[in-house]
């Protein structure tokens, strides 16, 4: 029997860039154990093409993120979150909704790689950092064993990769 994947959620203010890159990021590693989700307290309705550019030379397939809301994710019908993971400062300061079935959370704060200015070269390069970064976290996060798979050593495991 297949176990159930753990659902996790990262947050952000215009679910545009960090969030997106970290949901992508996740499903790729997490190979049917962890179902990552993203969503944004004011999402800008679309996802940065940059983050979508540098998702897909890393070979992480983009074909279904989208910004939204998190208020998709306290609706009827929505799946349960195990973890909320906020990845930026901003998201961390609001005020969050109630998650159904009380979720664990932790912060990763990350500068957001949409408000660098410059070069194309330079504007690129901040989000290949914000993916290699993503990237170190969650390869971490996804090599826990199976037995540690758990809401309080998720809790744990988010926490200390800060």
């Amino acid at each position: 029997m297949t176990p159930t994947p753990f659902h996790v959620l990262f947050l952000c203010t215009g679910n545009s860039a960090r969030s997106i890159l970290a949901e992508a990021l996740l499903n790729h590693l997490g190979q049917g154990r962890f179902q990552a989700h993203s969503a944004g307290s004011h999402p800008t309705g679309s996802v940065h093409p940059l983050a979508l550019d540098v998702l897909q030379h890393a070979g992480i397939a983009t074909d279904s993120l989208r910004s939204k809301s998190w208020e998709e994710f306290t609706a009827p019908g929505a799946p349960t979150i195990d973890l909320i993971i906020t990845v930026c400062d901003r998201a961390a300061a609001e005020p969050c909704p109630v998650w159904p079935g009380q979720p664990t959370s932790a912060h990763w704060g990350f500068a957001d790689p949409a408000a660098v200015e410059g070069t194309p070269a330079q504007q690129r390069a901040a989000f290949e950092h914000t993916l290699r970064e993503l990237a170190r976290r969650l390869e971490e996060f996804v090599n826990l064993p199976a037995e540690r798979l758990d809401r309080w050593a998720l809790q744990a495991r988010a926490h200390a990769l800060t």
